[in-house]
């Protein structure tokens, strides 16, 4: 299943992905770029915390690296939170790269913005100094060797810089366990799902190697210290607004698509019920729809 990208997506159908390495040959990026950044603009007030959180250790960063990019939304978000860093945004996907500079552009952050654009982590070879803050969201696990990956981010942080990933956290909700249609449960149900497929899509990366995911022990591993992690919330009650819907539905779409062979008859039904804008039951125009996600950071740092 083509993941589509971004850190702020729930990518891969469940596990909100990071952005920006181009596994999918059949995906539009063109097309995908506007969705993209919508979904990051609606995930702002996690990453707002979370460079919050993260402007107490790391103070006046001279360059701040977001590895796996996407369209930029985030990584604007820190030229505007961190006003004294040059940022570079690093990416596989040429387009979308270049939504990440037009979007530079328009916040007038321009002069301080550059783009690498290449696989991770090769890419960060490109990089003309270390980094003192390297952010990388939902990247990382779409790299097969998970560990040698953080080995090859750390070398890339200058002395005393901060290495920051988005992993873990929890499976988003966005309806009640009793839908009032089909049986009760359906996220739950689509939550294994997506866990299988996330297997077989990690078994399936080149280089693959299965990795613990004690994301703190492998920051460590990678000679890092002063390992820290903090959960940030999405919280978006219910009724929800029409840029939630319209995540909602992106996602709900891509899992109806991507594990249609897994679902059973009544679950396809369901899912194909709540995407239907003209069926009073659809995550279009039902109250209760909302986002509730969490998701989680965790920094190391290179010894002086």
């Amino acid at each position: 299943m083509a993941h589509d990208h971004h850190q702020h997506d729930q990518q891969h159908t469940g596990h909100g992905h990071g952005h920006g390495h181009g596994h999918g040959t059949d995906i539009d990026w063109n097309e995908m770029g506007p969705l993209l950044e919508s979904q990051a603009e609606l995930f702002t007030p996690v990453y707002e915390r979370a460079m919050a959180w993260l402007a107490k250790e790391v103070t006046e960063p001279g360059l701040i690296v977001d590895a796996g990019s996407g369209p930029g939304v985030v990584s604007c978000l820190f030229a505007e939170v961190f006003p004294g860093a040059r940022v570079v945004a690093v990416d596989s996907t040429a387009p979308l790269l270049e939504r990440a500079r037009a979007r530079a552009a328009r916040q007038g952050v321009a002069d301080r913005f550059d783009t690498v654009a290449g696989e991770l982590p090769e890419a960060l070879d490109e990089l003309e100094y270390p980094a003192d803050l390297l952010w990388a969201s939902r990247s990382l696990h779409h790299l097969g060797d998970q560990r040698a990956a953080l080995a090859a981010f750390a070398r890339r942080l200058a002395s005393g810089g901060t290495l920051a990933l988005l992993e873990g956290g929890l499976p988003s909700r966005f309806l009640p366990r009793d839908i009032g249609i089909g049986r009760p449960g359906l996220q739950a149900r689509l939550d294994a799902l997506e866990e299988d497929w996330f297997a077989r899509m990690r078994a399936d990366l080149p280089g693959s190697v299965a990795e613990t995911e004690d994301w703190p022990a492998l920051l460590t591993a990678a000679g890092l210290k002063h390992t820290r992690t903090r959960t940030f919330l999405l919280d978006l009650p219910a009724p929800a607004g029409d840029r939630a819907r319209a995540y909602v539905a992106a996602h709900l779409s891509r899992v109806r698509e991507g594990l249609a062979d897994a679902l059973d008859a009544d679950d396809r039904a369901t899912l194909d019920r709540l995407l239907d804008p003209a069926d009073p039951a659809s995550v279009h125009v039902r109250p209760d729809v909302f986002v509730l996600g969490a998701y989680t950071v965790h920094t190391a740092v290179r010894p002086a």
